[in-house]
């Protein structure tokens, strides 16, 4: 009997797991392949919720996660703990994902013991080696690292291209809008008892996230600032708000928003319910990537709290636009949809650009590729 391809998929955080649990899936169906799953635990009890969603069981769990753990500890902890594992599985391919530390840190274990890295969700650039940090420069020493590049959209394969990175560079489409397609449905139920209750039909609804390490501070401060200004000025307006656990979000976040009426401050949830709430609110407030991707699959214009985006692609099929961080202008261009039917529906019908829900089968076909060569 032929012996099977040995391919390890390694990833740590919620965001990831994501993004990687439709493609896990799908390795798995391969006869011809051995799918490993690697876990780093960079995130733990959010990271465990999407691998029960998904039916994921990993092979290797590296349980990293500290309490208030930094960028260095990761980095470290997720090398050291690696090295082994690569040496007792000997895969073939190391699949990473994205810009996390565990991402950057998985492809140069690999490296080191010269195991070919793809790189899944490539070629993504704001241009801003500090913003987003450090996912910026996670994707950069990635793409230098990687022999594969499955890059989401035609941009993202011509910023590779610029850059001469080596190997093969594939346009895929993003692996998440195959995730949602797994995800949301009309009959769905939601476990959360505020949400079971909640009624989406009684008026907007917006739904904001906000927790990047470049928001902290006066960013954060002035987001709140600016949504607990709208919520006062446009009665009926209700905000749901999945606060991170980070303490430098949680800190200003219940100071400046606690107890508002129709604000609604909640626990982060799991994916398959922040799914169906991004398919049931008017529209999304976020400093995340992944809900750029997300929420035009499912309609939803996107207002990003930030000052640049390593997504510009959704900008220019206007999905997405860019409010920056500053509480002026988040609170105008949120006023703006509130208020402009016509630019609402001109967002909410524009076409999203990262894909069909066929990128894990053009990924897959990219592999074999590989492989047979």
């Amino acid at each position: 009997m032929m012996s099977k391809h040995k391919i390890m998929s390694v990833f740590g955080t919620r965001p990831e797991a994501i993004k990687m649990a439709p493609l896990v899936q799908a390795l798995k169906r391969l006869a011809h392949v051995e799918s490993l799953v690697c876990v780093t635990g960079q995130h733990r009890d959010m990271l465990d919720q999407v691998l029960n969603i998904f039916s994921i069981r990993p092979d290797v769990d590296l349980n990293i996660m500290r309490f208030d753990q930094d960028l260095t500890s990761i980095t470290t902890r997720t090398l050291e703990g690696l090295a082994p594992v690569l040496s007792e599985y000997k895969p073939e391919l190391v699949l990473v994902h994205g810009d996390t530390t565990t991402s950057v840190s998985a492809a140069l274990a690999a490296f080191y013991q010269k195991i070919p890295v793809a790189h899944v969700e490539a070629g993504l650039r704001s241009m801003d080696p500090y913003s987003p940090y450090p996912e910026e420069m996670n994707r950069c020493l990635i793409s230098r690292l990687a022999q594969l590049h499955f890059a989401p959209t035609a941009a993202n394969a011509d910023n590779l291209r610029r850059e001469n990175v080596l190997g093969l560079i594939s346009v895929t489409g993003n692996t998440v809008i195959d995730a949602l397609m797994t995800t949301v449905y009309d009959t769905y139920e939601f476990q959360h008892e505020f949400l079971r209750s909640f009624d989406f039909d009684s008026g907007p609804t917006i739904l904001l996230t906000a927790h990047r390490r470049e928001n902290f501070g006066q960013p954060i401060v002035s987001i709140c600032r600016a949504v607990r200004r709208l919520v006062e000025d446009h009665p009926g307006l209700r905000v749901i708000y999945p606060v991170h656990p980070n303490p430098q979000i949680q800190q200003p976040v219940r100071q400046e928003l606690a107890d508002i009426e129709h604000l609604y401050l909640i626990e982060p949830l799991d994916v398959q319910e922040m799914h169906n709430l991004m398919d049931r609110c008017s529209f999304v407030m976020t400093d995340s990537g992944g809900l750029q991707e997300e929420a035009p699959a499912l309609g939803k214009p996107v207002l990003v709290l930030r000052t640049e985006t390593e997504r510009p692609e959704a900008v220019v099929a206007g999905t997405v636009e860019i409010a920056g961080v500053e509480e002026e202008g988040i609170y105008q261009a949120a006023h703006a949809l509130l208020t402009d039917r016509d630019k609402f529906r001109r967002m909410a019908t524009a076409v999203n650009p990262y894909g069909d829900g066929r990128a894990c089968e053009r990924i897959l076909g990219c592999i074999e590729t590989w492989l047979g060569s």
